[in-house]
């Protein structure tokens, strides 16, 4: 094995990751271990899948990348392990890997279904115990049961009607650069090349796609894919998501997340 990923939304205000990596030691002391995120927002899964799947390529064949988000989330908390891409993930099985996927995985094994007098803990010892085996067999080998993912669960996704595109803020970066849940191969694909205009708060307006920031002037908005291959609505050397008060998904501000983007 390469080495550990961790995300989760436990936030750095505390000692939880460090309690969680000090486990992780005690079974795999000799692998490195990486922080890919853990200030994802609670509750917003469509974030987390999206920090994932734009990141974990990145990393050595063989990483394990151990998912700590929304663990509790299920009434019956289960754990499974999947092998994608000569990578390892360890996750609960609360629709976050079909989501983060957009495929059907096919390699799944079930890893533990956290009994009721079991506490969090238990589930890091249980996942740390998965990574140790690894380091010595494959993941065919590994004695879990084979199993199924839970389907993700319903989201907004890209809507195409006629000409138009509707889709959403999915993450916003350190920099206040707004990422939509829109890759340039969907864009490519339902716009064939035709002239079009990104309309979202207070009527602001894109009309084309630059390459990098500084393609427009100073303090102008613009439009770009960033290495993720997603749409990223930005400002060069502004905040973007403070200037035009833009948010993450919440289904009860419907207003602060919606973007269209009308074909010619």
């Amino acid at each position: 094995m390469s080495c550990i990923t961790l995300l989760s939304d436990f936030g750095v205000n505390d000692a939880a990751v460090a309690t969680i990596k000090g486990t992780l030691l005690l079974y795999a002391p000799q692998l490195p271990m990486i922080d890919l995120c853990h200030t994802v927002e609670q509750k917003q899964m469509q974030q987390a899948a999206y920090i994932l799947r734009s990141s974990y390529k990145k990393f050595p064949v063989k990483t394990c990348h151990l998912i700590l988000f929304d663990v509790l989330k299920e009434a019956e908390p289960t754990m499974v392990l999947c092998h994608q891409d000569e990578h390892y993930f360890i996750a609960p099985d609360n629709g976050f890997l079909t989501l983060a996927f957009h495929t059907d995985l096919t390699k799944v094994k079930k890893g533990l279904e956290l009994p009721r007098d079991k506490n969090f803990h238990y589930w890091v010892h249980f996942a740390a115990n998965i990574i140790k085996e690894l380091q010595n067999t494959s993941f065919d080998n590994i004695l879990l049961p084979t199993t199924e993912l839970k389907v993700a669960p319903k989201q907004w996704k890209v809507l195409e009607h006629e000409n138009v595109i509707e889709t959403h803020v999915l993450h916003i970066d350190n920099f206040d650069n707004v990422v939509i849940d829109l890759t340039k191969e969907e864009f490519e694909s339902i716009g064939r090349g035709r002239n079009f205009r990104i309309l979202f708060m207070r009527n602001e307006e894109i009309s084309s796609i630059s390459q990098r920031y500084n393609d427009v002037r100073h303090g102008q908005k613009l439009a770009r894919f960033n290495s993720a291959g997603y749409m990223e609505i930005a400002i060069n050397g502004g905040k973007a998501a403070s200037l035009f008060g833009l948010k993450l998904f919440h289904e009860q501000n419907l207003t602060y997340s919606t973007f269209k983007i009308f074909f010619q």
